[in-house]
């Protein structure tokens, strides 16, 4: 694996709270955060969802509080820094590593004689977050109590508590979370279904205040904000079974979490096979007369089969991450229109910064017919010979 850290770094916060990971969906949405689950900017959350794809990117899921039960003791899995400064509690000290695992970040928890594995990814094409958890090891059931803590805002602002109560109600694989009237619902959905004896849900509706966000402080940004903790879910975790959790504005997305992990995993890979295979083929020689003579001046060892190496895994990693700044840009005349995001966490899609990035993030790795679309997209918006600078994240006309 080409990005990982061991406990020694795990355990450090100053070393872990500075690592983010990012998994995005290909329509603008993302979820990001830090390998000790410390919210450090207004920017992390499970699900960012692109409302209006690629932009209108609305924080709906902060994060989720882990707590695990085991022989009688509690585990923290979480963190926070609060207003004062304390950071409480220090979950961070259970992680054994952290991994990327293609886009996919990997923990894994290691407490009393549990090892106990969590993954975050998200469906391409979807405003839809998988957090899936399984048990590896231990010699008995683990209880898993899991905070869930909400928002309905833009990604750019912060939210001070007030008298705001969402509407909970349940449906037949989850909860369905309401911000205000109108407003896009939020599904919290779990694998397997809630039971009420193995898997239970509870309404909350509380109040968390002054989660202090240290990086948007060194920014001169608005540092302190609060989040609305909605529903706990209490889960009994038998050792080599697994717990999804899936946040969606979707009323019925995937919610298998084996099967959706399959799923990413093919899409990745789908990702790197086609770089490899663009990598190593050459286009077939048209010309009968050039092709004869090639045919002829060729040494015995050009014209054997050659087997191409296999890339090395820290060029696939690069090729999956120019990946994550391609997204969906769709209109009537152009269904398969795409764009490129100039930067995660706060900018859209610019039209300078495309032109610029485009050739690395679509020709270096063979992507050519979304280079095609890219340069579609933005023809379609020229104006007295000029590309637009911008597109505004409230969808307002291109700048």
């Amino acid at each position: 694996m080409v990005i990982s850290f061991e406990r020694e770094k795990c355990s450090n916060l100053k070393v872990a709270e500075s690592q983010e990971w990012l998994v995005t969906n290909g329509i603008g949405g993302y979820a990001s955060g830090t390998i000790t689950n410390l919210l450090t900017r207004r920017y992390h959350g499970l699900l960012i969802a692109a409302l209006q794809p690629p932009l209108g990117r609305t924080l709906l899921l902060t994060k989720l509080d882990e707590t695990a039960g085991y022989k009688d003791r509690d585990y923290p899995l979480y963190c926070n820094r609060w207003a004062d400064g304390t950071i409480n509690p220090e979950g961070y000290q259970q992680i054994e590593s952290f991994h990327l695992e293609g886009t996919i970040p990997v923990w894994k928890f290691s407490f009393a004689d549990v090892i106990l594995e969590k993954r975050i990814w998200m469906e391409e094409g979807e405003n839809t977050t998988y957090i899936h958890y399984n048990l590896g090891s231990g010699s008995q059931p683990l209880n898993l109590a899991i905070k869930a803590l909400i928002n309905h805002r833009d990604h750019h602002h912060h939210t001070n508590a007030s008298d705001w109560q969402i509407g909970i109600d349940k449906t037949n694989k989850g909860i369905c979370l309401q911000a205000f009237p109108k407003a896009t619902p939020l599904y919290l959905l779990t694998h397997p279904q809630i039971d009420d004896k193995t898997l239970v849900s509870t309404p909350a509706n509380d109040w968390y205040y002054g989660f202090n966000l240290a990086v948007e402080k060194y920014r001169g940004q608005q540092e302190l904000e609060d989040h609305l903790h909605a529903v706990t879910f209490n889960a009994q975790l038998e050792v080599g079974k697994s717990l999804t959790i899936v946040a969606s504005t979707k009323e019925n997305p995937t919610t298998n979490g084996e099967e959706a992990l399959t799923s990413r995993r093919a899409y990745e890979q789908q990702i790197i096979q086609k770089f490899a295979t663009s990598k190593t083929s050459q286009p077939e020689e048209k010309n009968p007369v050039v092709k004869f003579w090639k045919s002829l001046t060729a040494s015995s060892s050009q014209t054997k089969h050659q087997v191409a190496k296999p890339t090395p895994e820290w060029i696939n990693q690069l090729v999956l991450a120019a990946n994550q700044f391609i997204v969906d840009r769709k209109s009537p005349k152009h269904p398969d229109g795409k764009t490129i995001i100039a930067g995660y966490h706060w900018f859209e899609d610019w039209g300078r910064d495309t032109m610029i990035s485009l050739p690395g993030l679509t020709i270096c790795t063979k992507q050519f017919n979304v280079a095609r679309s890219i340069l579609q997209t933005f023809a379609k918006y020229v104006d007295g010979g000029m590309l637009p600078n911008r597109f505004p994240d409230s969808g307002a006309t291109p700048d």
